[in-house]
């Protein structure tokens, strides 16, 4: 997609979705953003419009996508949090909405059926589970309802993210994680190139930083 193109932005408030931020900003694209707290949220450019509310309201989703060719998604659980809920709800709404392509993030240890987790990851995955018992059934249902979906959604299964404008070499792979972190810029830009990329279409690839 040119730059020209408009793209919704969740998370972008978030602790990485603010490095998304930074390098749509810096490649020129326009977009909207959905922001659920405005004081908390201070950066104004003319490539960027606005959107307040709740990624868990339908309407909300609805007004934010509209006219718009690609959501791109680092929803955490948020500060204060979120219902453990809010992954599935969230792309109820946008597969909902209609949106064309859809690329999101998620955690490492959601399984797709061709998966070969090496021991590392497959212990990050039990301990997910054991520990955030409803993030990680939330996370996985969500990968559910892509699925069954018609859209053309790519979901991002990350290692932990670094808060870092260090780039460094990326592995991206379907069936196991080969890192232990992906740095924030990293992951914004390859955000970014999914918008032309369709190598993942309707895949769930892990990246990280090797």
């Amino acid at each position: 997609m040119k730059n020209t193109t408009k793209i919704a932005v969740i998370g972008g408030t978030g602790k990485s979705g603010k490095y998304l931020i930074q390098q749509l900003l810096k490649t020129g694209y326009r977009f909207r953003l959905l922001v659920r707290n405005l004081e908390k949220f201070k950066i104004e450019s003319p490539q960027m419009e606005i959107v307040h509310g709740d990624v868990a309201n339908y309407d909300t989703v609805s007004s934010l996508v509209k006219g718009c060719d690609a959501v791109l998604s680092t929803l955490g659980i948020g500060i204060p949090h979120s219902p453990p809920t809010i992954f599935s709800t969230a792309s109820r709404n946008i597969i909902r909405a209609g949106i064309k392509r859809y690329i999101v993030i998620t955690g490492l240890h959601v399984d797709t059926p061709i998966d070969k987790k090496s021991p590392k990851v497959k212990f990050g995955t039990d301990w997910m589970c054991q520990n955030y018992p409803k993030i990680t059934a939330d996370r996985q249902l969500e990968y559910k309802l892509l699925t069954e979906s018609e859209v053309g959604w790519t979901l991002l299964r990350l290692p932990l993210i670094t808060l870092t404008d260090l780039q460094k070499e990326v592995a991206i792979r379907l069936e196991d994680c080969l890192g232990d972190d992906i740095s924030a810029t990293d992951l914004a830009n390859f955000l970014i190139t999914q918008l032309d990329d369709h190598t993942y279409l309707r895949k769930a690839p892990f990246i990280a930083n090797i």
